[in-house]
């Protein structure tokens, strides 16, 4: 079986997520369970760092990652989904899984794949499980797919659990509330492991520390240890000033991840590293190094990622109210004389609220991605219509982006958004 053979049949037989939405989601963890038995349990044989969240877990997984290897450490790193290609799902020292390990993989366990029937992303999982085993990784950084508690990640014990933040997202699978989404999410904590939570929220707090106080897990949320100051943007990094008030560290991070939303991150990923200190030692200029060389430690991209000046393009995969909120945050930081947006969305997404953040004085060029879950341009067009965002429509994203550089002035702004799998499909990216 060759790669291409192996993702074709992964994709024609298993339900994809991000192909059809939320009826590829199997909450449980037997399945993952039973392909890992057949595996020979891999989960166990390293060990793990758990990140949940509803925003910046994957920025959070990929500096966690990064600073762990400036240190050493033989590092192996799950995130879901992926932009380009399927093997930046899983990743050794930053180095994407190799496509011929994932043929041999797909086709050593085809038939507990035909027995078992899991969904693609509890095949995914499986697959990081037992290349991470059979790599013998000091460290594994695994980011939670969709929620936590029922998540096919969760059937590992790590030395910390992380949790990023908590907003509204995927509400038709989480709840519809905050703490019933923070008690998806806090379904990760496990008994008598450090849980570390990046942003306080007064509606969520009582949930993580009930969950804690129940698994006699230590608790500890970011903020109340890490102050983070943004000294502004230099030379292609945003220089970040941070002083713990336990540790009585003072780090002055150089980091490549511009936006501004990338603070909260920082804390998270400070925090989790001293609480995992007695399992792996860092030191200082690790940490330093990591921030500094993410994106080339870990390939991570989309995530306020600067692809040209004059004008300026930014792609980012902000695709929930949290993150587009926390998106135009970070845009009002730059100078520019027009701002260009080519935007998108998937169907499962509160599209109209999601519109309401977005500044009516944009030039938009609306456009959907080839996907089945797009939401349909037309559709977008009259919404955003309805609530003042004008804009002609594009079936095409990287169309969409031509016309807006092909009418932009070298002082403008282009930016790409409102969902992973329009980035994804940028060309230049």
């Amino acid at each position: 079986m060759t790669y291409n053979e192996a993702i074709s049949y992964l994709y024609d037989r298993l339900p994809v997520f991000h192909r059809v939405g939320v009826s590829a989601y199997k909450p449980g963890l037997a399945n993952v369970l039973s392909l890992c038995q057949a595996l020979g349990n891999p989960q166990h044989q390293f060990r793990t760092i758990h990140v949940a969240g509803t925003n910046g877990k994957g920025s959070t997984s990929h500096m966690l990652a990064s600073i762990y290897q400036s240190a050493g450490y033989r590092v192996g790193l799950y995130t879901s989904p992926h932009l380009k290609s399927f093997t930046e799902r899983i990743r050794l020292n930053g180095h994407p899984i190799p496509e011929a390990v994932v043929a041999d993989f797909v086709e050593a366990q085809r038939l507990s794949i035909e027995q078992i029937q899991p969904s693609f992303f509890e095949v995914t999982v499986a697959m990081a499980f037992d290349y991470f085993a059979r790599e013998q990784v000091d460290l594994a950084i695994i980011e939670v797919g969709l929620g936590g508690r029922l998540d096919s990640t969760n059937i590992i014990t790590p030395i910390v659990s992380v949790i990023t933040n908590i907003g509204w997202d995927h509400v038709d699978v989480l709840g519809d509330t905050l703490p019933k989404i923070a008690a998806e999410k806090g379904g990760i904590i496990k008994p008598n492991v450090p849980v570390v939570i990046g942003e306080r929220h007064e509606e969520t707090e009582f949930v993580f520390r009930s969950i804690a106080a129940v698994n006699e897990a230590p608790i500890e949320f970011a903020e109340d240890d890490w102050t983070v100051v943004d000294r502004g943007l230099t030379n292609g990094f945003r220089q970040v000033d941070c002083v713990s008030r336990s540790f009585a560290e003072t780090y002055s991070i150089d980091l490549p991840l511009l936006g501004i939303y990338q603070l909260a991150n920082v804390k998270t990923v400070l925090a989790t590293i001293q609480r995992a200190q007695s399992f792996f030692s860092v030191s200082n200029a690790a940490i330093l190094d990591g921030c500094r060389l993410v994106v080339t430690n870990t390939g991570l991209k989309g995530r306020f990622q600067w692809i040209q000046q004059r004008p300026i393009l930014i792609a980012d995969t902000a695709h929930n109210k949290p993150g587009i909120d926390a998106l135009l945050t970070s845009i009002r930081t730059i100078a520019y004389a027009h701002l260009r947006i080519v935007v998108g969305f998937v169907r499962d997404k509160d599209v109209l609220s999601i519109l309401n953040l977005l500044p009516a004085d944009a030039i938009y060029y609306f456009c959907q991605a080839d996907s089945p879950r797009a939401f349909p341009v037309e559709e977008l067009v009259q919404q955003a219509s309805s609530v003042g965002l004008l804009g002609q429509g594009y079936q095409d994203v990287n169309v969409a982006l031509a016309a807006a550089l092909a009418e932009a002035t070298p002082d403008d702004l282009i930016l790409i958004t409102g969902s992973t799998y329009v980035v994804a499909e940028v060309n230049s990216l």
